[in-house]
């Protein structure tokens, strides 16, 4: 944590500043809701101030726009697992256990046919 009065104001003055963003985002929620949009508009209008007013607390109030190394080896970390859990389903189309394998069961055939 810095000790320097002008990177501590600085810092006072960026969450002020976002403080008072998020209350006129608030407002806009609210007169928003008092215009009784189309339902896909609403819904639309509303995930776009959320996404808004989430992504400013994120990375102001919670320093995530400080921890950008972190934040992108999360989000590979998270397509890798995707990927993986994408590709399982296909694992298992070619797992054999306790089914008789098409050469095996030729090789029987093949066997019962020349003990008669």
């Amino acid at each position: 944590m810095h000790s320097d009065p002008a990177i501590i104001q600085k810092a006072i003055r960026k969450y002020i500043v976002v403080g008072a963003l998020l209350l006129v985002f608030t407002a806009i929620t609210v007169a928003v809701n008092r215009v009784h949009l189309a339902i896909p508009l609403a819904i639309t209008v509303a995930l776009i101030i959320a996404v808004t007013k989430g992504s400013m607390v994120a990375s102001i109030f919670m320093h995530l726009s400080d921890e950008k190394k972190w934040i992108y080896g999360a989000l590979i970390l998270t397509v890798v697992f995707f990927v993986a859990l994408i590709l399982l389903p296909n694992l298992t189309v070619s797992d054999t256990i306790g089914k008789i394998s098409p050469y095996t069961a030729a090789a029987e055939h093949a066997a019962a046919g020349a003990e008669k």
